[in-house]
């Protein structure tokens, strides 16, 4: 098959591949897990291979419970991360992470734009609302969904404006004149909104004339209805294929009922890669990474996710769409919630499988468990079913899994005409463009 477009890829610094007991190998690096050369590696890697971008999420408070056996969401602050492999990379995109629901307007727009100068024009803005956190901001509890996504698309668009105010042609450098810019051309934004009121203009002038990508991570409705009107790509979890059709046909529809093209946003899942010379070297590196992932905790999350207590059932027992109680009403993620139940309505699978399913054990990614070959065949099959735009790598595992994904699944993916070959464009706009 050669496709009419190519797909786009993104590989995510956070190290999924030191993720449950993987840390604990003697190759793992955890040592320089908070310096910049140990995500410095798999950029250049990653740039190499002729990836669309590198991506860092985040996350704003600390899950000590965890920190026994993992990183509890500990993590170095992605823009200042990505600031510093921007000086040692050249052509890859760098998407950093910002919340809309605790930092001011300002602030996320002056440092992703100083991102894009840093990196001349590679910048891009990964939109979250978050899911946590609220407690070290001064809340007492997360605000509603409804809420968070209003506020986002308010924020959004008072960045975008900030991003406008001191265009790039204002900065004029007229050393004969001594014209630095044209300040008639810098203009406030004074913006009065139902969350924020800002001023502007912003303190730094735009970087040329590509704009930053804007990518949006979350596939509730609401969060559906505010990617369609403005990202560029999202980010999401479909841990089936049927999933992903599903959703890139209702973004598509929803972004065409707002006056976009279908082709103006991206659906790039989620891919979690524990990949293996063999299939049973890979089935036996998954169990071992997830080995010490306990039947309580995951019994907890189908209790959060579903309302459903199986502490009592049997591991042969099958769950039924029928045993599923009403929804929560409230629950940390939306999504991962609909996609769980919706794997117990279509599977019904004993309880035991239901246990090791990614919705439960995970993020409820797109999983593949194998070789370099099986992950170039479902990701063929993904493309030739409409149900992807591309993806962002998640490799688990070993860092092994990192490079057999850079050195032969994207490589295999450029000979079937998947992906490029070479990079055609310098910034992150134009990658994500690219067809």
């Amino acid at each position: 098959m050669t496709p009419s477009k190519k797909l786009h890829i993104g590989m995510s610094l956070a190290p999924t591949w030191l993720s449950g007991d993987a840390w604990r190998r003697a190759d793992s690096g955890v040592e320089g897990l908070y310096g910049s050369d140990f995500y410095l590696d798999v950029a250049l890697r990653a740039e190499q291979a002729k990836l669309d971008f590198a991506f860092l999420p985040d996350s704003l408070f600390l899950n000590t419970g965890l920190l026994a056996s993992g990183t509890g969401f500990a993590s170095l602050d992605p823009t200042l991360l990505l600031a510093s492999i921007a000086r040692e990379t050249s052509r890859i995109g760098l998407l950093s992470t910002a919340s809309t629901t605790f930092f001011p307007p300002y602030i996320v727009a002056r440092q992703i734009q100083s991102l894009n100068w840093l990196s001349n024009g590679r910048a891009g803005w990964n939109i979250v609302t978050a899911l946590d956190g609220n407690a070290n901001f001064g809340l007492s509890e997360m605000p509603s969904p409804e809420e968070r996504y209003a506020r986002a698309a308010e924020f959004t668009e008072v960045v975008r404006q900030l991003w406008e105010s001191f265009p790039y042609e204002a900065l004029k450098l007229d050393r004969e004149n001594g014209l630095f810019a044209d300040a008639d051309l810098v203009k406030p934004v004074d913006h009065e909104g139902s969350f924020f009121t800002v001023k502007g203009p912003l303190n730094l002038p735009r970087f040329g004339k590509t704009r930053i990508p804007l990518v949006q991570a979350g596939a509730s409705g609401a969060g559906r209805d505010f990617a369609s009107s403005v990202a560029d790509a999202i980010f999401a979890s479909t841990p089936d294929k049927a999933a992903a059709v599903d959703l890139r046909a209702d973004l598509r529809k929803r972004a065409e009922q707002r006056g976009r093209k279908g082709d103006d946003i991206r659906v790039l899942p989620g891919l979690s890669l524990y990949l293996a010379p063999t299939r049973a070297e890979a089935e036996e590196l998954f169990a071992e990474t997830n080995a010490r992932v306990s039947r309580d905790r995951c019994l907890a999350t189908v209790l959060e996710m579903t309302g459903l207590d199986l502490c009592d059932w049997p591991a042969k027992r099958q769950v039924k769409a029928t045993d599923l109680p009403p929804p929560p009403e409230t629950v940390r993620s939306r999504t991962h919630s609909q996609l769980l139940r919706r794997m117990i309505e279509r599977d019904e699978p004993a309880v035991e499988d239901l246990l090791r399913r990614p919705e439960v054990i995970g993020s409820a990614h797109w999983l593949v468990v194998g070789t370099p070959s099986d992950a170039v065949a479902q990701i063929k099959d993904w493309a030739a079913a409409g149900a992807i735009d591309g993806f962002v790598a998640f490799p688990g595992g070993s860092l092994d899994a990192v490079r057999l994904l850079l050195e032969q699944v994207v490589p295999a993916l450029g000979d079937l005409g998947l992906f490029r070959k070479d990079y055609s464009g310098s910034t992150f706009f134009e990658h994500l463009t690219q067809e």
